[in-house]
């Protein structure tokens, strides 16, 4: 039995928030995938609607926390007839381990992805050690 490829549909999810809001509407959790190479690790967030302006990366005591505002589109004088995309704030937090060169984070964001690289420490190099004969 050949298991089928097709792509599946994941609705957003509004999560529950951890602690008391202080701004009203949802909160989600962007989807996120992390890839990893000897030299970085690579994590990309979906987070459609999200502006530069709007996106807050913040890293305090090894923990990587991504905040992202999504404005709503209705003008005051509009009424909304059908509403299926919902608005409001991304959230997501990561720990970051030692293996991370946490002053060389780079972020990046482009059509409502966010790519944020993370560069590994550098180990030290092995080195041969030279014996000198008297």
């Amino acid at each position: 039995m050949s298991e089928s490829k097709d792509i599946q549909v994941k609705d957003k999810q509004e999560v529950a928030s951890p602690a008391e809001q202080t701004k009203p509407g949802p909160v989600f959790s962007p989807d996120v995938d992390i890839f990893e190479n000897e030299k970085e690790i690579v994590l990309l967030a979906d987070m459609p609607g999200v502006k530069a302006d709007d996106l807050n990366i913040d890293l305090r005591d090894d923990t990587l926390t991504l905040i992202g505002e999504v404005p709503g589109d209705a003008d005051e004088d509009e009424e909304g007839i059908v509403t299926e995309y919902q608005t409001g704030r991304y959230v997501r937090q990561f720990s970051l381990s030692e293996v991370v060169d946490q002053e060389k984070i780079d972020a990046k964001l482009e059509d409502g992805v966010l790519r944020l690289t993370l560069p590994k420490v550098e180990k030290a190099t092995p080195r041969k050690i030279t014996i000198k004969t008297a």
